[in-house]
């Protein structure tokens, strides 16, 4: 079996939560949601638990923070091109999410960052390996 990752994310509004990530592309998993939890699918290996306060409170004892306000992760997702890394923060933009800063945009990379509905952020990132490894190999020594 291939390893997996799940990102377990609080979040106010279960339902609005999960129109979002459908907006960016992820799709839900009927099997593994209900009413306080969406499960949502990125790719075969990388899914998303968007979690109510109440149902995200059984995994931790911590204080859930105000994503908006503090910052706990940054979640950087890559990309074919250029063009795929506009269109997902296009569409994070247009179901209410929020660009952090401008299009960072180098030969070898191009990155924009926005942020969900509860503040989390993300960094959708396209790179150039082969180019990033000649641009950056005089500067890492």
């Amino acid at each position: 079996m291939a390893k997996m990752i799940f990102v377990n994310l609080p979040v106010a509004d279960v339902a609005k939560s999960t129109a979002f990530y459908e907006a960016i592309g992820m799709k839900r998993n009927p099997t593994f949601s209900n009413d306080r939890a969406s499960a949502m699918e990125w790719s075969d290996t990388i899914g998303f638990m968007l979690l109510d306060h109440a149902f995200y409170s059984t995994f931790t004892d911590k204080k859930i923070i105000d994503a908006r306000k503090s910052s706990g992760a940054l979640i950087a997702l890559s990309f074919d091109s250029r063009d795929a890394v506009d269109a997902i923060t296009e569409a994070a933009l247009a179901a209410g999410g929020r660009e952090l800063h401008d299009p960072e945009n180098e030969p070898y990379m191009y990155s924009r960052a926005f942020e969900d509905l509860d503040g989390h952020g993300f960094g959708p990132f396209w790179m150039d390996m082969a180019a990033a490894e000649q641009a950056l190999a005089p500067v890492n020594g």
